[in-house]
């Protein structure tokens, strides 16, 4: 079965300069910047919403597999959503001084970045990245995935 959130040829710019909340379009284009700056990764659009940085290929004991991003974020209508992988990790110690903001599986919801320290959402990417490349080998895009499986 294939993902159904793959890369497309869209602009992370373009895109998030049609963001038509001038808050949540500001706050987009600084999140480019920091998980820019965090990751050393150039952005990907992952579906037609989610700015993604990096790329990982994952087989399941089920034999599902497939490739998703590293990291990333989607300006969404009530909020940003930032996606930390792995979803399954506790990160609470990070969390717990990261100001207001609500969990989901491997999703991070803000409403807006004034209401959390960057500082720690900086940490917080990075030990995802970090955290996902123990299990699955991390690259800094899917043509660098790519072209390591064609090895």
């Amino acid at each position: 079965m294939q993902n159904k959130t793959t890369v497309t040829q869209i602009f992370p710019h373009d895109y998030l300069a049609t963001v038509g909340h001038p808050t949540r379009r500001g706050d987009s284009l600084t999140l480019l910047s920091l998980f820019q700056e965090v990751t050393g990764w150039s952005p990907a659009m992952w579906g037609p919403s989610i700015v993604g940085f990096g790329a990982y290929y994952y087989r399941y004991k089920t034999g599902h597999d497939g490739t998703f991003l590293a990291t990333g974020f989607a300006p969404r209508a009530s909020n940003l959503s930032i996606y930390i992988m792995p979803g399954y990790q506790n990160y609470s110690h990070i969390l717990q001084n990261l100001g207001k903001h609500k969990l989901g599986k491997s999703c991070l919801y803000i409403n807006k970045l004034a209401d959390v320290d960057l500082d720690v959402l900086k940490t917080l990417i990075r030990t995802g990245v970090e955290d996902l490349n123990k299990i699955w080998t991390v690259y800094p895009s899917l043509a660098d995935l790519d072209k390591q499986r064609d090895l």
